[in-house]
């Protein structure tokens, strides 16, 4: 739907969405490792070691967090919306009250849908994946798509733009509040659940490991999106906002996957089935390999073809695809390397994981700001992509050799490059011998016939996928 986005608003105010992501993922330092914490819990209540009361008193505690710190939040992005429209943002065609007025509501959404995360975390450690990722398509269905008539009918200012998301936002939090308290086990009338700060001492050391954990990936995620917004013309930060919201397509393949594996992977580790466990890990990252590398190399290879035949502007492809590139391959290098936390994260024991990424911070933000103050966007996407690549091949060994040892090698060897070796070779072979014409139809039939090829390889190279689609062959057979 990007193509349309801007068309509809404009490169400058298409900008503001940027702004608006990325002040959305800044708000999640306020988490305080809450929200996977409450996850957690409810996985465990799952898996028989957490009662009923204990779990429903922690929710009670964390609403009353959550709502605290949302308003505080909104209101801090409120009182601060002239500051960002007339110093902060590099505005040229938009008027200042318009983009003042389209941070004040930014503020109120982004409070809103932090809300939601509580909910989330409660409905996905229930395991109810299926019903979550409905919604999350209906959400995701009126904020992306539906809001086309709406730019028609009604207004494509970026006021009117962000009014019809709040209004998305409000409807989303309800939801989630009833369906969370539908799952929710039932207690006693007589067990009062007052408001208290004692459900959070079992589980405080926990979130705090969290909470750090994820001020770290605020900070390793949305830095290069924090100082380019303020260096470079808003209409070229929307440019730079689209070839990053290309590129997290890869890491969207492994997050359905992920919030499956994780609960079930603690549930395991609470039943103690420690080769189900393993098991579950190792398929789940041939999944996400024979998906995300696919994606990766394929982004990476063709993206100036990619983004020409998507949106028809080849001033937009050649400013973007560069950048699309390299974040396209930083993003698989991530989307494999985030297995070591999962594991982290079912065994409850995340030391690692901020050692870990102390040293990945260290070693990106001073390279990520020189870099992007030197050399653009263009700057950013090589640090993101250098940093990435040393830390998967430095510091996932040391986590697979402490929770499971004797791991890393055939998970390397036989769960990555088995798949990632072969697909390479054949990505390139194509780009090599493709040719390409004016036609940006015959382009984009091309460039789905050459992904279709890429999948196919990797499958082939996934022993796990191969199985599987295997029995499901066997199973529809006529005997």
């Amino acid at each position: 739907m990007l193509p349309l986005f801007i068309r509809y608003m404009g490169a400058e105010a298409y900008g503001l969405v940027g702004f608006f992501a990325m002040l959305q993922a800044w708000f999640q330092l306020l988490d305080m490792g809450l929200r996977p914490t409450m996850a957690r819990q409810a996985a465990c209540y799952m898996g028989g070691a957490l009662d009923a009361l204990t779990l429903r008193r922690l929710l009670r505690t964390l609403e009353g967090l959550f709502i605290g710190i949302a308003v505080l939040g909104a209101a801090g992005v409120v009182s601060g919306a002239n500051i960002i429209a007339n110093q902060w943002l590099k505005v040229t065609v938009l008027s200042l009250d318009e983009v003042r007025s389209a941070v004040m509501i930014m503020g109120i959404i982004v409070a809103l849908r932090w809300t939601s995360g509580l909910y989330r975390g409660c409905i996905s450690g229930f395991e109810q994946l299926v019903w979550l990722s409905g919604w999350n398509s209906i959400i995701a269905t009126l904020r992306f798509v539906l809001v086309i008539p709406f730019f028609i009918f009604v207004g494509t200012s970026p006021t009117e733009f962000f009014s019809y998301q709040l209004a998305v936002a409000v409807l989303e939090l309800t939801v989630l509040i009833t369906k969370s308290y539908r799952l929710m086990p039932k207690v006693k009338m007589t067990e009062r659940l007052p408001w208290e700060w004692e459900p959070l001492r079992g589980v405080l050391k926990f979130s705090l490991s969290i909470a750090f954990t994820s001020s770290i990936w605020v900070l390793v995620t949305q830095t290069d999106k924090l100082v380019l917004s303020k260096i470079l013309p808003l209409t070229d930060y929307g440019y730079f906002t689209l070839a990053i919201l290309v590129a997290s397509g890869v890491m969207m393949t492994s997050g359905p996957i992920s919030s499956a594996i994780m609960p079930r992977m603690t549930r395991l580790q609470a039943e103690g089935d420690e080769t189900g466990l393993i098991h579950l890990y190792r398929n789940s990252t041939q999944i996400v390999a024979v998906i995300a590398i696919p994606l990766a190399l394929m982004l990476a290879f063709f993206a100036e073809q990619i983004l020409w035949a998507w949106t028809g502007d080849a001033l937009l492809a050649a400013k973007a695809g560069p950048v699309l590139a390299l974040y396209a391959i930083g993003n698989g290098i991530l989307a494999l390397a985030a297995f070591q936390y999962y594991l982290q994260f079912a065994k409850g024991n995340l030391r690692l994981h901020l050692i870990g990424n102390v040293i990945f911070v260290l070693l990106l933000i001073p390279s990520l700001i020189w870099a992007t103050f030197q050399y653009g966007m263009i700057g950013a996407g090589w640090a993101w992509l250098i940093s990435n690549a040393f830390s998967f091949f430095l510091w996932v060994p040391v986590v697979h050799r402490r929770f499971a040892s004797g791991l890393h090698l055939p998970w390397l060897m036989r769960d990555i490059g088995a798949i990632a070796l072969p697909t390479t070779i054949a990505v390139l072979l194509m780009s090599l011998l493709m040719e390409w014409t004016e036609n940006r139809l015959i382009v984009g039939v091309k460039i789905m016939g050459l992904t279709l090829v890429a999948v196919f390889v990797a499958i082939l190279g996934s022993n796990c996928v191969r199985e599987w689609l295997g029995s499901r062959w066997r199973l529809r057979r006529p005997t």
